[in-house]
């Protein structure tokens, strides 16, 4: 019997909102490195993310999503809409697979929020593709399953 790994994670969007969850275990090939690990992360007050991938690429996205989020608000006087969040995350991804690295830098995504626009949920791969989400998706190396 093979080992479970990995992660999952996923974003429902429901009628009065956007559902984001996610496994809590963190793995280093096949040993369970931590039980109680944060997968899900707010970005603001009315946005956050689901991750995948390699932790310390997440700790970064995550703080630097904030402050670009944080820093359109000072500018423009109003809250970013969820798919300029969104692509602002999918433009970090993008940079980062580009650059060369001896470990490279592979992330995804569960970008969900509100904003006048309604509940909105993205898919930002590795490679810093994005993808409106119309239903629900699924994210990590548990996302068959979780389908």
């Amino acid at each position: 019997m093979e080992a479970k790994k990995g992660t999952t994670t996923i974003g429902i969007i429901c009628k009065d909102g956007v559902l984001l969850a996610a496994d809590r275990r963190a793995t280093a090939g096949y040993m369970i490195a931590h039980k109680k690990t944060k997968k899900v992360f707010p970005v603001s007050d009315h946005m956050a993310v689901t991750t995948a991938g390699l932790v310390s690429d997440i700790q970064l996205f995550t703080k630097i999503i904030r402050a670009q989020i944080m820093l359109l608000k000072m500018r423009k006087g109003k809250e970013p809409t969820t798919q300029e969040a969104a692509s602002l995350l999918a433009n970090l991804a993008y940079s980062n697979i580009r650059r060369p690295s001896m470990i490279p830098g592979i992330v995804g995504f569960l970008f969900g929020g509100w904003d006048k626009t309604g509940y909105k949920l993205y898919e930002i791969a590795f490679d810093g593709s994005i993808m409106e989400i119309d239903d629900y998706a699924s994210d990590g190396s548990g996302s068959s399953v979780a389908i």
